[in-house]
């Protein structure tokens, strides 16, 4: 087995620049990207390469897609920031926009996706205390196994993966982890008196694309309803039309009581996040008691949501179950002896290398990237396979010839 790697002197003078200057917090493939166009990525030598990855999901609607930018350069030149020190003319314009969307009473806007954890979190504590009657600094949250909500002290504070939390003790105490997709395990820690929620992820992304059991979903909100706990839906890699619905929860008619959404809610543009949730839950919260200053500026609001109307109007979840049912198709007609399994629903696929070679899916990522197409490993074993939602049938076709004449390097 044995991939050449053809990295341009260019490319590698921006590859050093981030070695010698930049936290090594990261192990990107050696490629050099500078620009971006639907369902294409471009390196610094004009090479166009397929993006399987999306930015984790964050680009669901394609790179720089024109009416998302036309948004953004709109508002960019009148305001950009704030603070919530004041009101802006768009700031409930775009609240009563998503929460009208989705369906709650209220939003909390902030930026990145764990801070939307974060806030979800505190929420459903504060929720426990004054609307459950849990005692003060007792409250508990059922996570399950193989999560990936982030990675902030409080988040890896009930992470199972030892990369995530090793070394960075101590703790954050009141979190009950369970095995994913374990009705029955989820049914025993419901009967704590101090539970105020459960946090799970409706697919486990990180993790592999560990796609639940059907009436998983729908079962666990049940079982929360009848024990009085909130269902905390992490929608931030899920949501948003990547699954074939517009939340991976709508696929067994769920509703989360506190909805965390991020990633393509600005379509890769900028860091834009939300919690929604009703006014039970939401209104625990008083002024000064949670906020971030670029939270529901004026440039994320319009930016969001431009980038919601291009998911509805595209009919971007329609077109993720059909291609995605097809993707999974072409791959399993493989046949290949190194995927031992193929997954996924939606667009949100993976596919799991079956090697003696434990860098085999990290090899295989290579040589897709010298066929033009980009994917990354995840744990080991796994890759994930999720191009934008706006990607063609014959793209399809033409990305798993692809990874077909790349399997050949694990021969």
């Amino acid at each position: 087995m044995h991939t050449t790697i053809s990295v341009s002197a260019t490319a590698q003078y921006a590859i050093d620049l981030e070695e010698k200057y930049g936290a090594h917090n990261y192990h990107p493939l050696p490629v050099v990207l500078e620009k971006g166009e639907g369902v294409f990525l471009y390196d610094t030598d004009g090479k166009r390469y397929f993006d399987f990855l999306s930015g984790y999901s964050a680009v669901n609607q394609g790179h720089c897609h024109p009416k998302i930018i036309a948004a953004l350069i709109e508002q960019a030149q009148k305001l950009t920031l704030t603070s919530r020190a004041f009101h802006s003319n768009l700031l409930g314009e775009y609240e009563q926009f998503i929460t009208n969307f989705f369906g709650y009473d209220k939003v909390l806007p902030m930026n990145t996706g764990v801070e939307a954890v974060e806030t979800a979190i505190k929420l459903a504590r504060r929720w426990g205390y004054e609307r459950k009657g849990i005692e003060e600094n007792k409250a508990k949250i059922i996570v399950c196994a193989h999560n990936f909500h982030g990675r902030t002290s409080t988040v890896i504070s009930f992470s199972t993966d030892p990369s995530s939390y090793s070394k960075f003790g101590p703790f954050m105490p009141g979190f009950h982890v369970i095995p994913y997709n374990d009705l029955e395990a989820l049914q025993e820690a419901l009967q704590q008196k101090n539970v105020c929620g459960f946090l799970v992820e409706p697919i486990q992304g990180e993790a592999g694309v560990v796609v639940p059991d059907d009436g998983y979903l729908s079962t666990a909100k049940q079982y929360c309803e009848a024990a009085n706990v909130l269902f905390i839906g992490d929608e931030i890699q899920t949501g948003l039309c990547r699954t074939g619905k517009m939340l991976a929860c709508d696929h067994e008619n769920v509703r989360p009581d506190i909805l965390i959404l991020g990633k393509a809610l600005s379509g890769g543009v900028l860091p834009v996040s939300a919690v929604l949730a009703d006014d039970e839950i939401m209104l625990t919260i008083k002024p000064g008691e949670h906020g971030s200053t670029y939270g529901g500026n004026p440039l994320a609001c319009h930016v969001a949501v431009a980038a919601l109307k291009v998911l509805k109007d595209e009919q971007l979840s329609e077109r993720a179950e059909k291609l995605g049912q097809l993707l999974r198709h072409e791959l399993t007609a493989l046949h290949s002896p190194y995927i031992s399994l193929v997954r996924g629903k939606g667009l949100l696929n993976a596919i799991v290398i079956k090697h003696h070679n434990p860098e085999a899916a990290w090899d295989l990522c290579m040589e897709m990237k010298e066929n033009g197409l980009l994917a990354k490993p995840t744990h080991g074993d796994k890759i994930r396979l999720a191009p934008p939602l706006i990607i063609s049938e014959e793209q399809i076709h033409e990305c798993v010839e692809i990874i077909r004449k790349s399997l050949a390097i694990l021969s």
